[in-house]
């Protein structure tokens, strides 16, 4: 990839709770990028975790929104932008999961740069609170103090709702407050990145992630973001012999040229446990 793609451009971080600790500082290093977080963003207008602004979009478009919002304002023709979901793993029971999308947007090549990630490792949790003796054993879940609140009046209903709380005086405060007000209320735990270090961690892995997937370049074009996105299955099983989900190879494709090449996973392997075979543990 040639570095003068990007080195010395300016690009809009797309956020107005702090991203750009994490996310600036692998732009400036890795790609010469000039980073600047546009005065007066409200990307809360596309959606709020706590309830008062419904996001009506999936995240990655809510993302990729985000970045043209700030494209505009700063008058650039480069942004990033991430967008969180959070609630039951997709395919672990009982678990809360955490999906985040991070999208770089290129409008001069029009080109986009998406990685993804799905974590159990969240504190995401909240608790309907009728008395404040329950509030303690909450606390230690909730990752608190250290991890930022929000007590609300119910769970559905943010009419009444005071975030980023952090002191313990005070949130008890809060809450007795709120008690007092409606006889219950509903702490949860705010999942703004500048209140959620686990949160703000996997940005900054995503942000790696990311400059990784731009540094790969297309064998064919040499543009940036040659990447893998689909995958042959079928790897046969262990015990059987029959084709499973399992990967066989990876196919890398080119968003300029469309050029495709199939490539061995990383981590090959010339059988599939059968415990994942249809026949064997249907």
């Amino acid at each position: 990839m040639d570095k003068g793609l990007f080195s010395g451009r300016r690009i809009a971080i797309a956020t107005k709770h702090a991203k750009e600790q994490v996310i600036a500082p692998h732009l400036m290093r890795e790609l010469g990028l000039i980073c600047l977080v546009p005065d007066d963003l409200d990307t809360d207008q596309l959606g709020t975790f706590s309830g008062e602004v419904e996001r009506v979009d999936i995240p990655l478009e809510t993302a990729r929104k985000k970045c043209h919002m700030a494209m505009e304002m700063a008058s650039t023709d480069l942004a990033i932008a991430s967008e969180g979901s959070f609630g039951p793993h997709p395919s672990i029971p009982f678990i809360p999961g955490h999906e985040e999308f991070l999208i770089l947007i290129d409008t001069k090549n029009q080109w986009e740069f998406i990685v993804r990630k799905v974590e159990t490792q969240t504190n995401y949790c909240h608790i309907d609170l009728r008395s404040i003796d329950q509030l303690d054993a909450f606390l230690e879940q909730a990752k608190f103090p250290t991890h930022g609140l929000i007590v609300k009046k119910n769970a559905s209903d943010a009419s009444e709702c005071v975030k980023g709380l952090h002191d313990e005086f005070v949130l008890r405060k809060t809450a007795l407050d709120f008690l007092q007000l409606f006889k219950q209320c509903n702490i949860e735990t705010d999942m703004r990145a500048m209140h959620n270090p686990t949160r703000m961690a996997v940005i900054n892995d995503l942000t790696v992630e990311l400059i990784q997937q731009i540094k790969s370049s297309c064998p064919q074009c040499d543009s940036p973001g040659f990447r893998v996105t689909a995958f042959e299955r079928g790897l046969p099983c262990a015990w059987c012999d029959m084709p499973t989900h399992g990967v066989m190879a990876e196919i890398y494709s080119c968003q300029t040229c469309l050029y495709l090449e199939k490539r061995p996973p990383i981590r090959p392997l010339l059988k599939e446990d059968p415990k994942y075979c249809f026949y064997c543990n249907p």
